[in-house]
């Protein structure tokens, strides 16, 4: 079975990523590894490199990984560990956080490669709500 493209979500709030992840994984299934790094290490709120770089490595395949964060920081953050892990193969997306990691979890599904993922993901944003 050829490997698909992992997704990490980070978010300032561990609730905030671990909703996304369950709403993912319903909708796109299982087979797609979706892991959520959210929040700090003592609950509170913020982005934590270790929780980063911890989804990065539980996500990782030859497909390659796509980021999705939330807010700003979470954005910084994941650069410094990207930046200081250069053999992980990943993506940073400007997505919309929901809509994007719906899309790039159904379009990872497929068996689609990163850049796909990663086009889905940020096309979200241009889908109306009504």
């Amino acid at each position: 079975m050829t490997p698909l493209v992992g997704i990490v979500l980070v978010s300032h709030r561990a609730e905030i990523a671990l909703g996304v992840r369950s709403l993912v994984a319903e909708m796109a299934g299982a087979e797609v590894m979706v892991a959520a790094a959210g929040g700090t290490e003592d609950g509170g709120t913020g982005t934590s490199y270790a929780r980063i770089l911890g989804a990065l490595h539980s996500t990782a395949t030859d497909a390659g990984v796509l980021v999705l964060p939330d807010l700003g920081s979470s954005v910084l953050t994941t650069r410094l560990v990207l930046d200081d892990h250069p053999g992980i193969r990943a993506v940073l997306a400007d997505a919309p956080f929901v809509e994007g990691a719906v899309a790039a979890a159904v379009t990872a599904a497929t068996g689609a490669a990163l850049p796909t993922v990663a086009e889905a993901a940020e096309q979200a944003r241009c889908i109306s709500k009504f």
